[in-house]
């Protein structure tokens, strides 16, 4: 009978000491969510889809880089023409998909920086789907524009980074004067992207 309080109690302590040495590696086991890979096209509402892959005929005679080539002055401008206008909507649509709320999901894209800490850490930035948004090029849609604020920050070296950025997705609009985000992206992993 002793024997066996002996061993009970051997077992018992290395299984105690078992948890003490790998508590992180166990807990990540049962704790990582599943994550779904989301292509950008996925976040926006099939009829926004549909209207920015239908542009107006007279865009292909703007210069790129002139006055009339933002969005702005496009915004400015008033259409009869029912498929102008619809494409004009989808340019600042902030309809969103929400079949996507508060989901696990892992998205590539790019950093723009909007606060940085005093250690040159990004604590808070949008995700885009392509380089040079809202810096380069005006903002695209805010239902293709994520909000991420993250307090120990991110390290940022070039704009031209890819990043897989992993976390849960919610459905709230945050304006700023780089763009307007749609999304926000909770709980948040980031990785140099890697395709």
């Amino acid at each position: 009978m002793m024997k066996f309080f002996l061993s009970a109690r051997i077992g018992i302590f290395v299984a105690i000491a078992g948890m003490l040495f790998y508590p992180t590696t166990y807990a990540e086991d049962i704790e990582a969510p599943d994550y779904q890979e989301v292509e950008w096209t996925q976040l926006m509402p099939e009829e926004d889809l549909a209207a920015l892959l239908n542009p107006p005929d007279y865009l292909a005679g703007i210069e790129d880089g002139s006055q009339e080539d933002s969005v702005e002055a496009f915004g400015n401008q008033e259409f009869d023409n029912e498929t102008t206008n619809r494409f004009q909507q989808a340019l600042t649509s902030t309809q969103v998909v929400k079949t996507f709320e508060n989901k696990p999901i892992r998205i590539p894209g790019f950093i723009v920086p909007l606060e940085s800490s005093e250690s040159k850490m990004v604590t808070e930035f949008f995700i885009v789907p392509y380089f040079g948004a809202c810096i380069h090029m005006p903002p695209p849609p805010p239902n293709q524009i994520i909000y991420v604020s993250v307090e120990e920050g991110v390290e940022l070296e070039s704009l031209y980074d890819p990043f897989w950025f992993e976390g849960t997705l919610a459905i709230d609009t945050t304006e700023n004067a780089m763009g307007t985000a749609a999304y926000r992206l909770e709980h948040v992993n980031v990785q140099p992207y890697e395709g």
